[in-house]
């Protein structure tokens, strides 16, 4: 067969089969290094990517960051190769004489690093790599370990075939590697000069060789990121499948990113209560990265989340007739606030005042910020105020915080009313009537079981987890969930840590076992995420809104499938919304 015909037979082949249609492997992106005017890769790299079941794509040298970030969200994992040394004035040191670097990559590859952990994108860093990895998130490299190693060095910087080893590592038994290989040591190549002196703060050493140079490093900070000093992609020319475990570990994680952000963008994915108009009040604004917020526009739009419910917190204070003026003046004055805020963000964010908004922005490639009010307290005694807030966008209104205040009482109260005072009554009724929800979490539980009778319309616990894995008073025992089921309602997973585990120290873990357990109890149509980011929600592995599709992908991991899924992250609160606004 000629070789026009062998490509005949092959269109063929993809035209009439339908292997292509079931084909779903994940887009890896691989720096290519940069010689001579010219963009190369070593064909390792993409055999090793290949036989793992990854879609290899080369990530060339430019300095265009808007291009670099369109092109982000089309990768589902970044390997950074090898090549020459990482310049030292980026690492703010004179450099030594035995430098020789290549500036057409440095500054694309330490910014990439950057917006791909901001991302949640899985990193594999290969020799030159684990150094890029290092240099950009806070860690110290050796220009040179001849000469800056205290100890004498075997040699690194081999002339022997890329695909054979030349010396052995130490693997740590707890860690990431040690479990791909199941042994304390491997045999590894070595081509390199520069190395890791110190792993960033969030990463752990994995690997060492036995002169004490660095040789693995892997987050610690529930991020698939792992770093190696040596070249594993190089024993595949050799026919030897012997690291083919890294790449397989690498590719299944970029696989589960690919899933997960498949998800996020067919479903809408909410957010059912966080505190940022608290920063607003502190001059803060939503378009900017701001390092002190959780949630934020770069941050939504980094963790895929589409809405967010910003309430008007209030604490509670005294009730006497001026205090109750100055709760519901500073009410509006953070509603206002979140007007002005939003309206800065140049038509990326939009204020949604009713569910099917939600749908229509994100069609739109917009964001949504959705009203709320966090205290009943903001009412006052003018149940007219209901209206009024209602009409100014108010999705639903927290009935108290941590203290009674005169619509019902708090967990954190003094019984003052046992539950709902009869002015409660009449504010539920009236929320009702006008199509704001009903939130009882910071409720007690008197009060959430008067709520619950009161209400014609379902109700929400807009942040609130589970009292039987987390003994504390915010949280709903099961006989209250199971009630909120029946009545149609739905409890939101708070993400605070005290509200997770008893003494604090939760982690995304924590967080996932409450969400497990909750749909356990209440049922997978009952159940949502309420962060309370901004008020003092945020874990390990859920730090801010940015973390939100690595959620999804443990939840994947649970067998949760893409419907149920997409209840959790947005359905079931809509659907609830929805019945309150009579839609």
């Amino acid at each position: 067969m000629t070789k026009a015909d062998q490509l005949e037979s092959l269109c063929k082949r993809m035209d009439s089969g339908t292997e292509v249609l079931d084909w779903h492997a994940p887009v890896i992106g691989i720096s290519g290094n940069f010689r001579d005017g010219d963009c190369t890769l070593a064909q390792a790299y993409y055999m090793s990517v290949l036989e793992a079941g990854g879609t290899p794509v080369v990530i060339p040298s430019y300095d265009n960051e808007q291009a670099l970030v369109s092109l982000l969200d089309t990768l589902d994992g970044i390997v950074l190769s090898g090549g020459a040394d990482i310049d030292p004035e980026y690492l703010r040191e004179e450099p030594l004489d035995c430098v020789s670097v290549n500036p057409r990559r440095d500054a694309q590859e330490l910014l990439l690093v950057h917006l791909a952990v901001d991302r949640q994108i899985p990193v594999l860093g290969i020799c030159r790599g684990i150094q890029v990895l290092t240099a950009a998130l806070g860690g110290k490299l050796y220009q040179d370990i001849k000469t800056q190693h205290d100890r004498p060095c075997i040699e690194h910087s081999q002339t022997i075939a890329r695909g054979l080893p030349s010396h052995e590592v130490r693997l740590e038994k707890d860690s990431m590697l040690y479990g791909l290989f199941g042994k304390e040591t491997l045999a590894v190549n070595s081509f390199h000069h520069q190395a890791v002196k110190e792993v960033p703060e969030g990463f752990r050493v994995t690997a060492m060789a036995p002169d004490g140079i660095i040789e693995g490093m892997e987050s610690t900070a529930f991020r698939p990121i792992l770093g190696v000093q040596w070249h594993p992609e190089c024993f595949i020319l050799e026919n030897d499948r012997n690291m083919m475990p890294i790449f397989g570990w690498f590719i299944d994680q970029a696989r589960l990113f690919s899933r997960a952000k498949g998800l996020h963008s067919k479903t809408i994915i909410l957010d059912s209560h966080c505190d940022s108009p608290m920063f607003f009040d502190k001059g803060a604004h939503f378009y900017m990265k701001n390092p002190d917020m959780l949630v934020d526009l770069h941050k939504m739009t980094a963790g895929r989340l589409d809405a967010s419910f910003m309430v008007a917190y209030l604490k509670q204070h005294e009730r006497d007739s001026e205090s109750l003026k100055a709760a519901t003046a500073k009410a509006d004055r953070l509603l206002n606030l979140i007007d002005e805020r939003i309206g800065e963000c140049n038509g990326h964010v939009a204020i949604a005042t009713a569910p099917q908004e939600l749908w229509q922005n994100k069609f739109k490639g917009v964001k949504s910020v959705v009203k709320g009010i966090e205290n009943g307290y903001a009412v006052g005694l003018d149940i007219d105020n209901v209206d009024r807030f209602r009409s100014r966008g108010v999705a639903y209104m927290t009935l108290c915080h941590n203290g009674d205040n005169d619509i019902c009482d708090s967990h954190k109260g003094n019984h003052e009313h046992n539950g709902l005072s009869e002015f409660g009554r009449r504010v539920v009724e009236r929320m009702n009537r006008v199509g704001m929800m009903v939130d009882l979490s910071h409720a007690s539980e008197k009060s959430f079981w008067d709520a619950l009778e009161c209400s014609s319309k379902p109700i929400i616990c807009s942040h609130s987890s589970s009292r039987a894995l987390c003994d504390h008073t915010r949280n709903l025992t099961d006989e209250q969930m199971r009630a909120l089921a029946a009545s149609g309602g739905v409890a939101q997973v708070c993400l605070y840590s005290g509200f997770l585990k008893k003494g604090g120290n939760a982690t995304v873990d924590d967080a996932v076992h409450h969400i497990m357990h909750m749909i356990d109890v209440m049922g997978v149509e009952h159940v949502g995420i309420g962060s309370d980011f901004d008020g003092g929600g945020g874990l390990p592995g859920l730090e801010d809104a940015s973390w939100f599709v690595t959620l999804t992908e443990r939840l994947m991991v649970q067998g949760l499938s893409d419907y149920d899924l997409s209840l959790i992250w947005g359905l079931n609160f809509l659907n609830v919304w929805s019945v309150n606004c009579g839609l």
